[in-house]
Order: C-alpha cells, then structure tokens, then sequence
C-alpha cells in the first residue's frame, strides 16, 4: 500500500512515512506525545492509527498482531494522559499566563479549557477524538484539580476506545479494495471528521459573539431612547 502526503502535509508527518521508518515503538511514541506533551498536539494521532491498522491487514512494517499492537497504543494513549493531567497539576494556573511561542498558542489551552468546562469529565473521553484538544484537554483537568480516580476511569475508557477503536477500523476496512483504491480520500475524510467538531465549536462561539453584540446594541439603543424621552418630559415640566 502506498498513501500520499496530500491530506497529512508535510511527507515526515505522512503515517505510513512514520510507521515504515520508527515501527512501532515510534507509533507508541507519537500516540503518547499527542496524548498529554505540550510539543504532541500537531501529530497525526488519528490518521496514523487509522494506517496503522491498514499496515497490520496488508502485513506492512508491523509483524505483530493486532490484538497486542491495541493493547500497546492503548497503554501509551492512556500514560500519555496521565501524564498531561499529572503536568497540570503541577503547573497549574500558571499555564493561562504562559506566553505564546512558536509551539505553544494560549488559545490551544482556551480551547481545551472550554470543551473541559462544556462537558465535564465526560470531555476526557470526547476529546481523545479531536485533534489539538485531546492534547491538551488532560493538562487543562489537572489544572482543574479533577478527581484523580475520576481522571483515570474517563482517561482509560477514552484510551481504549481511540486507540485500539480506530486502529481496529483501519485494520478492518483495510481488508476492503475500495479503501485501498482511494486511501488518500479515506485519510483526507478522517482529517476532515477530526476537525468537524473545532469548526463547529468555532463557528457557535462566533454566533454567541453577535448574538451578544447585538444584545447590548439594543440595549444601548433602547438607554438611549428612553433617556431622550426622559429629557424631553422634563422640558416640558414648567
């Protein structure tokens, strides 16, 4: 099988170009620096282990099994989350003061920040799904003082279901021709269902951002007349 960079960027972010040069103790490695490093949020978490399973059908680059290919990317998923919540603790408040630099953006910890407040613990798994904030999703719970019990249960069940659940997927639909004979639309449209629910976070923000201005443009407006209606009544008053 042969994928193309197209959807993934620059060619050493391209999965199958990770997978076939660092194996799989690179993949491990790249699940667990997405999951809670602050350096891990511009890896190709989703379509990597999507390609890995498609590798594991084909007998590409991985020799071992899928069964133990899971349960290692699920051990690095999960370690890599606790240690973004264990990193959030420690920092704490301080990391809403960081200044920005060239691989850290104060609006990536918003972000994550926000998706945290919406959906409470419950964001700990959801977030293992969407790109940028599942890296930081697990700091910003640390940050919070989640409950650690409360961390690890979400933490392990999101780990499970992200890693093991889309390599399973890749590995299945690998077995199909129609994938392989249009692979680089298959990673394009999971890049694509990955950043869906950014796009749709943003574009509600920005709705509630005019929602608002045009509240307290009403408001003023609706000051403004009745203090002129005010004035007006005084002027008649003898």
């Amino acid at each position: 099988m042969t994928t193309t960079t197209l959807a993934l960027g620059p060619s050493w972010l391209d999965p199958e170009y990770l997978i076939s040069t660092f194996g799989l103790i690179g993949i491990m490695a790249i699940v667990f620096a997405e999951s809670g490093l602050l350096i891990g949020f511009f890896l190709p978490g989703d379509s990597l282990l999507f390609t890995t399973g498609l590798l594991i059908a084909d007998g590409e680059y991985i020799d071992q099994p899928l069964w133990l290919v899971c349960i290692l990317l699920v051990v690095a998923a999960i370690t890599g989350d606790q240690v973004g919540y264990l990193f959030g603790r420690k920092v704490g408040p301080s990391l809403f003061t960081r200044p920005n630099s060239r691989i850290f953006k104060q609006e990536n910890v918003v972000k994550a920040h926000e998706f945290f407040e919406k959906y409470g613990p419950r964001s700990i798994i959801l977030a293992r799904f969407v790109p940028i904030v599942r890296t930081f999703t697990p700091i910003v719970a640390g940050v919070a003082g989640m409950k650690y019990r409360t961390f690890v249960i979400y933490n392990v069940i999101g780990g499970i279901l992200w890693a093991c659940g889309v390599t399973v997927l890749g590995y299945f639909l690998g077995q199909i021709s129609f994938v392989h004979h249009n692979i680089e639309f298959i990673l394009i449209a999971i890049v694509a269902l990955s950043v869906l629910p950014i796009i749709i976070e943003v574009l509600r923000a920005r709705a509630a951002n005019r929602r608002e201005a045009a509240a307290s443009d009403d408001a003023a407006s609706s000051s403004d007349d009745d203090a002129s209606v005010g004035g007006h009544g005084r002027h008649r008053l003898p």
